[in-house]
């Protein structure tokens, strides 16, 4: 299965060899613009965005190898474009034409950011009685009250794709301007790793959105409606499986001063390899969710071993903070909660918990 031939450019590579070569900022008051300044350079938002609004569309497949490949080289930065893209994904899957134009003629050259908070209506908090944003008919409209608990980027977004549900279960979608009146973004929180994503909640008080601007809905699960990718998408395994293998190709630089260590980086090699055409054969199918739970869980292993086997050969260098391998581990920990369906975390705990004891 070829890539697109974009991703085998020397263009592509030169911009590959850019991102490795710059360190993403790590502090919650980071924010990779180099990278993503980068990425336009590069004309890469305009990928997933179809040629009549300005674009150079995508397949599905060559976009998870698009983000496999950024992910080997900037995790943080890749992670945001595929917030980015969700949220470009959610507005080009809308009836309403009139919107559409409007937002992905704007968003497409991608100097405008965009991201989506859906979370809650996906993975998170969905154990609640009560929705944690709520949405009232009014006149002409409809408003919305509550806090969005994740949004990544939103201190730098100009809009916000996210919704709630109504008092009879049904639920909207809209792309909320971050400069309406009732928007506000809390500032981002300190992680684990990841922090230069500002990812962090925003609370919605009172806001009015027009029903002709309405992008999904009202309909139950609006999460189901259109394409694009929800909790446990093949995405989320690209990305774990680019990170594992930008862990590797850390790792063999270890390898090279001391051959001993061939012994373990080829068989993580291998299964990088293997997952990597894993992944290439469901994208160009239509897999079941088993198909792509099991993927990801395994996607998600190999991206924490990786990181912690390239710490292991570092020795006592990469304990240290501020080691490239230390942040590895920290920020291959984002898998087990990035967007995390109930059967992948329950088979990331099995494996973690299943005894080497005879």
């Amino acid at each position: 299965m070829m890539m697109h031939l974009l991703l085998q450019t020397d263009h592509f590579q030169a911009l590959l060899s850019k991102l490795r070569n710059l360190v993403e900022p790590e502090s919650v008051t980071g924010w990779p613009d180099e990278q993503l300044r980068l990425l336009t350079e590069h004309s890469v938002p305009t990928w997933n965005i179809p040629a009549e609004y300005g674009g150079e569309e995508f397949s599905s497949s060559d976009q998870l190898q698009l983000y496999r490949l950024l992910a080997s080289a900037a995790l943080v930065t890749t992670f945001l474009l595929t917030q980015r893209n969700a949220a470009c994904q959610r507005i080009l899957t809308s009836a309403n034409d009139r919107m559409k134009q409007a937002l992905l003629a704007e968003l497409c050259p991608g100097d405008q950011f965009a991201t989506v908070g859906i979370s809650h209506l996906t993975t998170s908090r969905q154990h609640l009685t009560t929705p944690v944003v709520t949405v009232t008919e009014d006149d002409g409209g409809f408003r919305l009250n509550g806090m969005v608990p994740w949004a990544s980027g939103a201190t730098k977004a100009r809009y916000l794709v996210s919704g709630g549900t109504l008092a009879d279960g049904r639920q909207i979608l809209a792309a909320l301007s971050t400069r309406d009146k009732g928007v506000q973004v809390e500032p981002p929180l300190e992680m684990m790793g990841l922090s230069s994503s500002q990812t962090g909640a925003v609370r919605l008080e009172n806001v009015f959105v027009p029903e002709e601007d309405i992008l999904h809905g009202p309909i139950q699960n609006v999460m189901s409606s259109g394409a694009g990718g929800g909790a446990g998408s093949l995405g989320t395994s690209a990305v774990a499986i680019g990170a594992a293998q930008g862990n590797l190709m850390r790792f063999a630089a270890e390898m090279d001063r001391r051959p001993e260590l061939q012994e373990f980086w080829f068989p993580l090699n291998d299964e990088a390899g293997r997952l990597e055409g894993e992944l290439a054969v469901l994208s160009e199918g239509s897999p079941a969710a088993t198909q792509i739970e099991s993927l990801r869980q395994r996607a998600n292993s190999l991206a924490i071993r990786t990181a912690q086997a390239w710490l292991a050969a570092t020795k006592g260098a990469g304990y240290v903070t501020g080691h490239p391998a230390e942040r590895a581990v920290r920020e291959a920990m984002f898998f087990l909660v990035w967007s995390c369906p109930r059967p992948v975390l329950e088979g990331n705990l099995r494996e973690m918990s299943r005894s080497s004891c005879p």
